[in-house]
């Protein structure tokens, strides 16, 4: 039994913003904005949530990768494909122009209990070795 056992399945929404994964390629954050209502979203939505604005109303924008770390863990059993990283730090970052995102602190110090909530970031996309792309925040 697959997943066509549900009927049609649209990937729509999906394929709408799928130049999000050239822009990361090219080393580029954006997101998306509405121009109806001004509701800016990260990572991009092909609508607008809040006035429900179609497609035609919402458009990229760029987004300066600085943030504000909220909240920080480091992962001593990763999950499969990260195997080899462990210990990794990850954060949750609200970015500037509106937004949150996960992502790999890069330049974590010898002691976690160095990092201080809501520092000042920068979040960038970067390729890994495998050839995945990822989100890596730097602590200023």
């Amino acid at each position: 039994m697959g997943f066509d056992e549900f009927g049609l399945i649209s990937f729509v929404p999906f394929t709408k913003v799928s130049d999000f994964v050239d822009y990361l390629r090219d080393g580029k954050l954006k997101g998306t904005h509405c121009k109806k209502c001004g509701a800016v979203y990260f990572p991009p939505r092909p609508e607008c949530v809040k006035c429900w604005a179609p497609e035609s109303e919402v458009e990229w924008m760029d987004f300066s990768g600085k943030g504000t770390l909220l909240t920080y863990t480091t992962i001593h059993a990763a999950p499969t494909g990260f195997e080899n990283k462990v210990p990794y730090t990850i954060g949750v970052v609200d970015l500037a122009e509106g937004g949150r995102l996960l992502a790999m602190i890069e330049n974590t110090p010898d002691n976690e209990d160095d990092i201080e909530l809501n520092a000042e970031v920068e979040v960038e996309p970067k390729m890994v070795d495998d050839n995945r792309l990822i989100y890596v925040v730097k602590l200023i």
